[in-house]
Protein backbone atom coordinates (compact mmCIF):
# COMPACT_ATOMS: atom_id res chain seq x y z
CA UNK A 1 0.00 0.00 0.00
CA UNK A 2 2.35 2.70 0.81
CA UNK A 3 6.04 2.27 -0.79
CA UNK A 4 9.13 4.07 0.69
CA UNK A 5 11.98 3.89 -1.89
CA UNK A 6 15.48 5.15 -1.14
CA UNK A 7 14.84 7.60 1.74
CA UNK A 8 17.73 9.70 3.45
CA UNK A 9 17.38 11.89 6.19
CA UNK A 10 19.92 13.65 8.71
CA UNK A 11 18.95 16.76 11.01
CA UNK A 12 20.99 19.86 9.89
CA UNK A 13 22.20 21.05 13.47
CA UNK A 14 23.55 18.89 14.59
CA UNK A 15 23.79 16.55 11.59
CA UNK A 16 22.23 13.06 12.97
CA UNK A 17 22.35 10.83 10.46
CA UNK A 18 18.86 8.92 11.29
CA UNK A 19 17.88 6.91 7.31
CA UNK A 20 20.69 6.28 5.28
CA UNK A 21 18.87 5.10 1.61
CA UNK A 22 16.11 3.15 3.69
CA UNK A 23 13.47 1.58 1.57
CA UNK A 24 10.54 -0.50 3.09
CA UNK A 25 7.01 -1.38 1.87
CA UNK A 26 3.92 -1.22 4.15
CA UNK A 27 1.22 -3.95 3.69
CA UNK A 28 -2.25 -3.67 4.56
CA UNK A 29 -2.63 -4.93 8.26
CA UNK A 30 -1.08 -3.31 10.78
CA UNK A 31 3.00 -2.63 11.11
CA UNK A 32 5.17 -2.16 14.10
CA UNK A 33 8.09 1.10 13.92
CA UNK A 34 9.82 -0.16 17.15
CA UNK A 35 13.49 1.38 18.31
CA UNK A 36 15.33 2.98 21.27
CA UNK A 37 14.88 6.46 22.57
CA UNK A 38 16.80 8.54 19.29
CA UNK A 39 16.34 5.89 17.05
CA UNK A 40 13.87 7.61 14.21
CA UNK A 41 10.30 6.01 15.19
CA UNK A 42 8.64 9.21 14.98
CA UNK A 43 10.62 10.54 12.52
CA UNK A 44 9.87 7.65 9.66
CA UNK A 45 6.50 8.58 10.89
CA UNK A 46 6.56 12.23 9.76
CA UNK A 47 8.34 11.10 6.36
CA UNK A 48 5.80 8.61 5.65
CA UNK A 49 3.15 11.62 6.36
CA UNK A 50 4.98 13.86 4.13
CA UNK A 51 5.03 16.54 7.01
CA UNK A 52 8.95 16.42 7.34
CA UNK A 53 10.45 16.48 3.64
CA UNK A 54 13.16 13.62 3.54
CA UNK A 55 16.72 14.84 1.88
CA UNK A 56 15.92 12.05 -1.13
CA UNK A 57 14.02 9.32 -2.20
CA UNK A 58 10.50 8.60 -3.06
CA UNK A 59 7.14 7.88 -1.10
CA UNK A 60 3.80 6.35 -2.85
CA UNK A 61 0.33 5.32 -1.61
CA UNK A 62 -1.71 2.91 -3.49
CA UNK A 63 0.81 4.17 -6.70
CA UNK A 64 0.16 7.82 -5.70
CA UNK A 65 3.41 9.72 -5.61
CA UNK A 66 3.74 12.59 -2.47
CA UNK A 67 6.30 14.48 -4.96
CA UNK A 68 3.78 14.62 -7.93
CA UNK A 69 0.59 14.21 -6.50
CA UNK A 70 1.40 15.76 -2.72
CA UNK A 71 -2.45 16.30 -2.12
CA UNK A 72 -3.44 13.25 -3.27
CA UNK A 73 -0.88 11.51 -1.41
CA UNK A 74 -1.89 13.27 2.24
CA UNK A 75 -5.53 12.21 2.02
CA UNK A 76 -5.03 8.59 2.03
CA UNK A 77 -3.06 9.08 5.00
CA UNK A 78 -4.01 10.21 8.92
CA UNK A 79 -1.39 11.96 10.94
CA UNK A 80 -1.52 14.14 13.40
CA UNK A 81 1.37 15.32 15.72
CA UNK A 82 0.24 13.84 19.30
CA UNK A 83 1.46 16.77 20.48
CA UNK A 84 0.31 19.27 18.65
CA UNK A 85 -1.68 22.53 19.95
CA UNK A 86 -3.42 23.56 16.41
CA UNK A 87 -6.35 22.11 17.40
CA UNK A 88 -6.88 23.33 21.00
CA UNK A 89 -9.40 25.89 20.79
CA UNK A 90 -12.05 23.47 18.84
CA UNK A 91 -14.12 20.64 21.01
CA UNK A 92 -14.17 17.43 19.91
CA UNK A 93 -17.40 17.60 17.34
CA UNK A 94 -15.56 20.34 15.96
CA UNK A 95 -12.55 18.60 15.65
CA UNK A 96 -14.22 15.66 14.55
CA UNK A 97 -16.00 17.57 12.15
CA UNK A 98 -12.59 19.12 10.31
CA UNK A 99 -11.37 16.00 9.80
CA UNK A 100 -14.59 14.87 8.45
CA UNK A 101 -14.27 17.94 5.71
CA UNK A 102 -11.10 16.48 5.01
CA UNK A 103 -12.03 12.83 4.17
CA UNK A 104 -14.25 11.89 2.22
CA UNK A 105 -14.48 8.00 3.58
CA UNK A 106 -15.19 9.40 6.99
CA UNK A 107 -17.12 7.58 8.73
CA UNK A 108 -19.60 9.09 11.01
CA UNK A 109 -21.51 5.85 11.95
CA UNK A 110 -18.33 4.53 13.66
CA UNK A 111 -18.42 7.75 16.19
CA UNK A 112 -20.19 7.04 18.91
CA UNK A 113 -18.45 3.38 19.34
CA UNK A 114 -15.52 4.85 18.87
CA UNK A 115 -16.29 7.68 21.48
CA UNK A 116 -18.01 5.46 23.77
CA UNK A 117 -14.87 2.71 23.90
CA UNK A 118 -12.41 5.91 24.71
CA UNK A 119 -14.87 7.36 27.80
CA UNK A 120 -14.90 10.81 25.46
CA UNK A 121 -18.48 11.46 26.83
CA UNK A 122 -17.46 13.34 30.14
CA UNK A 123 -15.14 15.39 27.82
CA UNK A 124 -17.40 16.17 24.81
CA UNK A 125 -18.03 20.06 25.26
CA UNK A 126 -14.37 20.96 26.51
CA UNK A 127 -12.11 22.64 23.80
CA UNK A 128 -9.24 20.43 23.88
CA UNK A 129 -6.61 22.73 25.82
CA UNK A 130 -8.73 21.43 28.46
CA UNK A 131 -8.04 18.05 28.03
CA UNK A 132 -5.39 15.73 29.47
CA UNK A 133 -2.53 14.34 27.80
CA UNK A 134 -4.30 10.77 27.58
CA UNK A 135 -8.15 12.34 26.59
CA UNK A 136 -6.61 14.48 23.91
CA UNK A 137 -4.61 11.09 22.51
CA UNK A 138 -8.28 9.61 22.69
CA UNK A 139 -9.72 12.10 20.84
CA UNK A 140 -6.92 11.95 17.87
CA UNK A 141 -7.14 8.02 18.24
CA UNK A 142 -11.13 8.07 17.01
CA UNK A 143 -10.70 10.61 14.40
CA UNK A 144 -8.31 8.39 13.00
CA UNK A 145 -10.19 5.29 12.91
CA UNK A 146 -13.44 7.11 11.93
CA UNK A 147 -11.38 9.19 8.80
CA UNK A 148 -11.93 5.88 6.34
CA UNK A 149 -7.89 7.42 5.52
CA UNK A 150 -6.25 4.04 3.98
CA UNK A 151 -2.81 4.54 5.98
CA UNK A 152 -3.22 5.64 9.69
CA UNK A 153 0.28 6.43 11.44
CA UNK A 154 -0.17 6.48 14.60
CA UNK A 155 2.92 7.31 17.42
CA UNK A 156 2.85 5.58 20.50
CA UNK A 157 -0.95 4.89 20.32
CA UNK A 158 -0.88 3.63 23.76
CA UNK A 159 0.88 6.10 26.15
CA UNK A 160 -0.84 8.23 28.56
CA UNK A 161 -4.25 6.12 28.31
CA UNK A 162 -6.21 3.78 30.70
CA UNK A 163 -5.76 0.58 30.55
CA UNK A 164 -9.54 0.13 28.96
CA UNK A 165 -8.84 2.71 26.77
CA UNK A 166 -6.05 0.92 25.56
CA UNK A 167 -7.73 -2.56 25.79
CA UNK A 168 -10.38 -1.19 23.07
CA UNK A 169 -6.97 0.64 21.50
CA UNK A 170 -5.82 -2.79 20.50
CA UNK A 171 -9.21 -4.22 19.49
CA UNK A 172 -9.60 -1.51 16.91
CA UNK A 173 -6.20 -2.36 15.29
CA UNK A 174 -6.68 -5.98 14.88
CA UNK A 175 -9.80 -5.27 13.24
CA UNK A 176 -7.64 -3.30 10.78
CA UNK A 177 -5.09 -6.11 10.79
CA UNK A 178 -8.18 -8.06 9.13
CA UNK A 179 -8.89 -5.91 6.49
CA UNK A 180 -7.39 -5.95 3.23
CA UNK A 181 -7.64 -2.48 2.42
CA UNK A 182 -6.11 -0.32 4.76
CA UNK A 183 -2.82 -0.39 6.99
CA UNK A 184 -2.37 1.12 10.22
CA UNK A 185 1.69 1.74 11.19
CA UNK A 186 2.35 1.99 15.20
CA UNK A 187 5.71 3.52 16.25
CA UNK A 188 6.15 2.27 19.55
CA UNK A 189 8.93 0.69 21.56
CA UNK A 190 7.08 -2.95 21.35
CA UNK A 191 4.23 -5.12 19.52
CA UNK A 192 1.14 -4.66 21.56
CA UNK A 193 -0.20 -7.78 22.61
CA UNK A 194 -2.95 -9.01 21.15
CA UNK A 195 -2.67 -7.53 17.68
CA UNK A 196 -1.87 -9.70 14.79
CA UNK A 197 1.31 -8.10 12.87
CA UNK A 198 2.00 -7.79 9.11
CA UNK A 199 5.23 -6.44 9.59
CA UNK A 200 8.22 -4.74 11.72
CA UNK A 201 10.43 -1.66 10.79
CA UNK A 202 13.33 -2.24 13.54
CA UNK A 203 15.35 1.09 13.49
CA UNK A 204 17.48 -1.16 16.69
CA UNK A 205 18.42 0.07 20.02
Amino acid sequence: MLIAEQLWFRYPNPQVEILTNWSGEIRPGVTLVQGGDGRGKSTLLRLLAGTLPADSGQLRINGVSLKEQPDAYRQQLFWIEPRTDTFDQLTPPQFFQAVRSRYSWFDAGLLNPLIEGLGLEPHWDKKLFMLSTGSKRKVWLAAAFASGAAVLLLDEPFAALDAPSIAFVKEQLQAISAQAGRAAVIADYAAPSGVTLAGVIDLGD
